[in-house]
């Protein structure tokens, strides 16, 4: 339900924001205003997992980029530290 953002007053968002969220929960998105200008926005959080894992390998891949094992075995390394 990606519509435009619906329009609520600060004051109203203050005394209404449990109804509020509740229907930001079923995918509605609201714009605060304050005085008639826009100053904040309530919509729905996603979790993207995805996204945090592609992060996380491109910090690997760099980090594999700037550090060599000059020819030590992972296996080796690790098994080194357990002992």
């Amino acid at each position: 339900m990606n519509s435009k953002p619906e329009l609520v007053g600060a004051f109203e968002a203050k005394t209404t924001l449990g109804s509020l969220l509740e229907r930001v929960g079923r995918g509605v998105s609201f714009v605060i205003t304050k005085h008639d200008r826009p100053v904040a926005k309530l919509i729905g959080y996603e979790d993207d997992k995805a996204a945090r894992r592609e992060e996380a390998a491109a910090a690997v891949r760099t980090l594999r980029k700037r550090y060599h094992l000059k020819g030590a075995s992972i296996r080796r390394l690790r098994d080194e530290g357990r002992s």
